[in-house]
């Protein structure tokens, strides 16, 4: 009883959730609302596919620099006991 009432459902889920995977258009603003302002000094407007590319800014390099032993810190200069209240 309870898998011919959850198949259906599944399979409805399933297909309304692929009806959306094939789309391949290019991308563009909606009715009314413009794409940003080109920054100052570029030449050209980037288009919708340009402005979602990730930069180096966006998505920096991971660092993949492994600590194969265990090493000593170095001071850190900023690393500073508190202050103490005096009071006069």
């Amino acid at each position: 009883m309870r898998l011919t009432v959850l198949r259906p459902i599944l399979l409805v889920a399933s297909l309304a959730a692929l009806s959306g995977c094939g789309q391949m258009a290019e991308l563009k603003p909606r009715q009314g609302h413009h794409l940003p302002v080109a920054p100052y000094g570029r030449p050209y407007q980037s288009n919708a596919n340009e402005l979602l590319k990730n930069t180096s800014q966006n998505r920096p390099d991971r660092n993949v620099e492994l600590h194969t032993r265990s090493e000593p810190r170095s001071d850190d200069p900023f690393d500073l006991p508190p202050k103490e209240d005096v009071h006069p």
